[in-house]
């Protein structure tokens, strides 16, 4: 980015919601989202896709939809991403009440040629919390065939030959486009994921929505993007907590969509921590625990301070302003 673009300062997001029926209400409850959906499935923290935006919440841009903001500001988004002209990303919470369906999403080669130029969809899940016995679909346990996979949905046992793995709080799990999955009851989620929406249904339970109705299942496009060979069970990798006076931060997924890592703020014994982003990439904070502020030289002269609470996503412009935090904080640090 040139060098006499003014520095940008970074913006609170308010999240779009979805009621799908499996949600609950912990992001009401424990996020303070304050949406009047029940259930409260989802809420899209940032997100510049057309079936939910958010929308700056306080600062210059309050009130625009972030897509707008960042259609002016194509700066904003970085060396990497300006090319795109977009947000390549989704960032999500998710309360699972009920099971989510088992589901596979399409790669972007698939997706650019069948669903009009779409994006695929790989995604990351950050487990914040999960109830005793939680747990997710990740893959088949054997392989299979496209007719196999056909016959246990019309006899009702496909069941049997998902892979079900138990999760607890702070697990990770990456899943790449193509790999059958689904969230599990008792689960609650952050996901990171390409700017998609291309879900495709293989088996709802047979549920009914509070019409009556059985959702919509998408089983020839399910098969023609899955990966029908058994998958080994995943396992959590050794996760390195790196410390630096006030803060300490760890990767949690790297892939050539997105990073992410896990940032711990504790400024209880000292004043601040300094951080930036850099001309290569925007970043997202997202505030799992705790809480505290975040503050940045004006244009004019003094300094602005951002409170940041649970539940919280800011958006941080590339080569922003330095920030100051302060605060004892959970986070994830996002970028592309």
């Amino acid at each position: 980015m040139a060098s006499n673009v003014t520095k940008a300062s970074p913006f609170l997001l308010s999240p779009a919601g979805k009621d799908y029926l499996w949600g609950g209400q912990r992001l009401n409850d424990d996020f303070g989202k304050k949406l009047d959906m029940d259930p409260l499935a989802e809420t899209w923290e940032c997100s510049t896709h057309p079936d939910g935006q958010s929308v700056a919440r306080g600062g210059e841009f309050d009130g625009m939809l972030l897509g707008d903001i960042l259609s002016k500001n194509p700066h904003f988004l970085g060396e990497h991403s300006r090319e795109l002209g977009e947000l390549p990303i989704l960032i999500k919470f998710i309360d699972a009440k009920q099971d989510l369906s088992v589901q596979v999403h399409p790669s972007d080669e698939y997706a650019r040629a069948f669903e009009n130029g779409q994006r695929g969809k790989t995604e990351m899940w950050y487990v914040l919390d999960a109830f005793a016995g939680a747990r997710l679909v990740y893959g088949l346990r054997h392989d299979c065939s496209k007719e196999q996979i056909r016959g246990y949905i019309q006899n009702g046992t496909l069941e049997k030959h998902l892979q079900y793995v138990p999760i607890r709080k702070n697990d990770v799990f990456y899943v790449e486009s193509g790999t059958i999955h689904a969230i599990g009851a008792g689960a609650l989620v952050a996901e990171i994921q390409e700017s998609s929406n291309l879900t495709y249904r293989l088996y709802d339970y047979d549920r009914t929505d509070k019409n009556g109705n059985r959702r919509t299942l998408s089983i020839d496009k399910a098969l023609e993007v899955a990966n029908l060979k058994g998958l080994q069970e995943p396992r959590q990798k050794l996760r390195v907590l790196n410390y630096r006076p006030g803060a300490a931060s760890e990767l949690l997924s790297r892939c050539r969509y997105f990073e992410v890592f896990r940032m711990l703020v504790n400024t209880e014994r000292r004043q601040e921590v300094f951080y930036a982003s850099d001309e290569l990439s925007f970043r997202v904070l997202l505030c799992l625990d705790g809480c505290g502020s975040i503050s940045f030289d004006k244009d004019c002269g003094g300094r602005c301070y951002i409170d940041i609470y649970k539940g919280d996503c800011l958006f941080i412009p590339a080569n922003s302003k330095v920030l100051k935090i302060s605060g004892m904080m959970e986070m994830l640090d996002i970028r592309c």
